[in-house]
């Protein structure tokens, strides 16, 4: 492990050359750039499947595919790494088949780095369908009902076959709103699920993360952080967050977690979340994200812009011969109308849910692009100031001719 120096207070000395490693045969991450007034920051993880710049945001595949778009597109559209889904892969086609057909890489067609939930979230979402142990979850597949159990073996075995570049720790995700004493047994269970997850992940050139949870308490933030950072992960995770608390809410738990997880692993705040909250993260010091919104929304009609939202169903595109935004490069605004699209949609033309897609993930690839630029050229709280000042002016229509 190589680190760069520090100022007094631990934090790094901001500017130019300022440079962190964490070099393990799995992964490596480095810090090329620290804003001065933030904890914002650039660099790069390498995984042995290539390497991608941070912050980064992930497209969620969550069942070996981000919804409606090919492994050929999301490289087009520039991204770099994907996320997976441990549960769903597990149920169908099944971890085992995957691996005999040569991995996640392989079967999807996907040469870049691959990220896998541990299927914890998944679980916590089957309430009425699970039952927590000490050793793991119970669960009823929400496919067919079947009986089926995971714990920390069972996580690490699934993603180790799915063949995963970095690979989630097992976790108990506790509901919002939820009382002390449940969070409390959660963040107990996490524990000791994460040293479990540790002593029996295998001795191959995969990555592992911790998750971090303890709900929106801050003492039990650092009870869960400062455990899982005793135990030497290669990056760590915000869990339980993005759950159905508030804006304000998220960005304190995330601002008084942060600073006890060690400055030379990546920070992935999971399932989060909108250009709003994402900005916010970084400027917390996040380094990685994920979030079905800009698939899911594409498919719901409602695009991304740069000065808000634009919901393509709405009778006013009928006839607009423009793209859905003037200053967006990506194919389907330098080729298609918003009347077609809305064409499209209307009459729920397959087509649609491409098109729509595409411009959406290529806008939140364009604005990692942006954020990335704004740390290393010194000047991200201008860029932030900027950014939410033109979101507070936004129309959800999305912007005016140019």
């Amino acid at each position: 492990m190589r680190n760069a120096e520090a100022s007094p207070g631990g934090r790094l000395k901001p500017g130019a050359g300022a440079r962190v490693a964490w070099n393990e045969k799995a992964l490596e991450f480095i810090v090329h750039h620290e804003t001065r007034d933030h904890r914002a920051r650039s660099g790069e993880i390498r995984t042995t499947h290539g390497s991608f710049e941070t912050p980064a945001f992930m497209p969620v595949g969550t069942q070996g595919s981000v919804k409606a778009v090919s492994s050929e597109e999301l490289t087009a559209l520039g991204a770099k790494i994907i996320l997976a889904n441990t549960y769903h892969l597990y149920l169908r086609p099944g971890h085992e088949i995957v691996r005999r057909l040569g991995g996640l890489h392989r079967f999807m067609n996907w040469d870049s780095s691959i990220l896998t939930d541990s299927g914890g979230f998944q679980v916590y979402s089957l309430t009425r369908l699970r039952t927590i142990s000490e050793e793991g979850v119970t669960f009823r597949s929400h496919l067919d009902g079947s009986k089926h159990f995971i714990g920390p073996a069972e996580a690490m075995e699934i993603q180790e076959a799915l063949g995963a570049d970095i690979m989630m720790v097992f976790d108990e995700c506790a509901p919002y709103p939820c009382e002390y004493e449940y969070v409390k047994q959660s963040v107990r269970l996490t524990q000791l699920w994460a040293e479990k997850c540790r002593e029996m992940k295998g001795q191959g050139p995969q990555a592992l993360f911790g998750i971090v949870q303890g709900g929106m308490y801050p003492d039990l933030r650092e009870r869960s952080a400062r455990g899982l950072v005793d135990l030497e992960f290669d990056g760590y995770a915000l869990g339980g967050l993005s759950v159905g608390e508030d804006r304000e809410t998220r960005r304190r738990v995330v601002r008084e977690t942060v600073p006890y997880l060690p400055k030379d692993r990546p920070v992935y705040l999971m399932g989060v979340g909108t250009p709003e909250d994402i900005v916010d993260a970084v400027m917390l010091g996040v380094d990685m994200f994920d979030c079905v919104m800009p698939t899911r929304n594409a498919r719901n009609g409602t695009l991304f812009t740069r000065s808000g939202k634009l919901n393509i169903k709405n009778a006013r595109y009928a006839d607009e011969d423009r793209p859905i935004d003037g200053k967006c490069r990506c194919y389907t605004c330098l080729h298609y109308s918003r009347a077609y699209l809305r064409h499209l949609y209307m009459a729920r033309e397959l087509l649609a849910y491409r098109l729509n897609t595409i411009h959406n993930l290529h806008y939140y690839e364009w604005l990692m692009g942006r954020i990335r630029q704004a740390v290393r050229e010194d000047r991200f709280e201008a860029f932030a100031r900027a950014f939410y000042e033109e979101r507070s002016q936004k129309t959800t229509e999305g912007p005016k001719a140019s």
